[in-house]
């Protein structure tokens, strides 16, 4: 799965070392984990220090996200 976190950062004026030290992790943790199936509440940790919405964090396709933990793909709705 693909997910936003370096573009967020980028806007937000962050590096990954920079978010790595706020969640208390290394960079190579923090890369590892988001490379690796992150866990939801490490997401969530994620968006509350990039002061975003956990949403945010998911590269959309066609309108649709997917779940991190079953996979499954969810159609966007205005």
């Amino acid at each position: 799965m693909n997910y936003r976190i370096k573009e967020v950062c980028r806007r937000k004026g962050l590096m990954m070392k920079d978010l790595a030290e706020k969640l208390g992790m290394t960079e190579v943790g923090l890369s590892k984990s988001l490379n690796g199936n992150p866990t939801v509440s490490r997401l969530e940790e994620i968006a509350k220090v990039l002061d975003v919405d956990f949403m945010e964090l998911f590269e959309r396709e066609d309108g649709t996200i997917t779940c991190p933990n079953c996979g499954k793909k969810f159609k966007m709705m205005d």
